[in-house]
């Protein structure tokens, strides 16, 4: 199916209150006769997950119920539009808990915290509410438990990465071990002691099993979740951009730089097939000249990327080419995470 740049707009007609303005050239629309159209693999599921609505949701209703300021610990999400949106409602994000007023509440972000940085929040006797992904709390919790049983935890992420530094956090200093790469498991000396692994929940499926082979390889008598720790979200979202990315001449993910997921899925399109893949923080930063010689697009979004940033992509997309929009669907997700307890009614 085909669509103009008017067909898009009126699909679009009732979010555009909300639309920031998206740069064209009028000179494009009397251009899209004379080009090809442009094949759009819209990749599903896109943009948001339970854990980032949660995330939001709390900020959102911390700031009717209190009033502003409310303080957020590190970036409620990785995305600077949702950044931008919540510092506007009166959200301030600070990175030191000692920066937090002691008469208004601060939100832990979705990325989850050290236990020193909740201790710091209790000692000063702040009112404290946890936005933690519950995928996240579960890692935690494995963390701990493995812990207290006597075992060295051999996490898999990305060092500095604040879900990382969180997880790490879960365990006296020294008692994990973090890896990031196939080097640094055969670079690990031998460990003695029973030993236990988990991962970040938004790393890579592929590269992620490919590490647990080698640390099972290494160490074989080593425990793990019952479950893998990367999230659904996580995972539903490489596989519909697998099989979106195959035959794409260009794969646009909209995120942003600091979102670990949407790097991943840049990788995983590259991966999977795609000529070329590139990152971008919303249609106003996209390099336009990047469409020459492109016949087929492929189009996701992060996990932390609201789906207004995609349709402000079609749009601009619409004003430069006449599309056909192919929808890849490749899981259907109804999941919904409750309200932290200190905001539920």
């Amino acid at each position: 199916m085909s669509y103009s740049r008017a067909a898009v707009e009126e699909h679009l007609k009732p979010e555009q209150d909300r639309r920031a303005p998206v740069p064209t050239d009028d000179a494009h629309t009397d251009d899209n006769a004379k080009m090809p159209p442009l094949t759009v693999r819209l990749a599903t599921p896109r943009g948001f997950c339970a854990g980032v609505e949660r995330a939001i949701r709390t900020v959102e209703e911390s700031l009717a119920l209190h009033g502003a300021p409310v303080y957020v610990r590190h970036e409620i999400v990785h995305n600077t539009h949702v950044v931008a949106r919540l510092s506007a409602m009166g959200a301030i994000f600070v990175e030191e808990i000692e920066d937090v007023p002691p008469d208004r509440p601060v939100v832990f972000s979705a990325h989850g915290a050290p236990q020193s940085a909740h201790a710091d929040a209790e000692a000063r006797n702040l009112l404290k509410i946890d936005a933690t992904c519950p995928l996240v709390l579960k890692v935690h919790s494995q963390i701990r438990r493995h812990h207290r049983s006597g075992r060295t935890v051999i996490l898999i992420g990305h060092r500095n990465h604040p879900e990382v530094v969180g997880s790490v956090g879960q365990a006296p200093e020294g008692a994990v071990i973090l890896v990031e790469t196939l080097a640094d498991i055969a670079a690990l000396p031998a460990l003695d002691g029973p030993l236990a692994y988990s991962t970040q929940t938004t790393l890579s499926v592929d590269e992620t099993r490919d590490m647990i082979a080698a640390l099972k390889q290494r160490f074989p008598e080593i425990a793990g979740p019952a479950k893998e720790d990367i999230c659904y979200a996580t995972s539903n979202r490489q596989e519909a951009v697998k099989a979106a990315a195959a035959g794409s001449d260009l794969f646009v993910v909209i995120g942003s730089r600091t979102s670990s997921n949407s790097v991943r899925l840049v990788e995983t399109a590259r991966t999977a097939g795609a000529a070329d893949a590139l990152l971008t923080e919303d249609a106003g930063e996209f390099d336009w000249s990047k469409l020459a010689g492109v016949e087929t697009i492929g189009v996701s979004a992060g996990a932390s990327a609201p789906e207004i940033l995609v349709e402000q992509f079609l749009t601009a997309l619409a004003a430069r080419r006449t599309l056909r929009i192919d929808h890849i669907e490749t899981a259907r997700e109804d999941i919904v995470f409750n309200t932290p307890l200190r905001l539920a009614g």
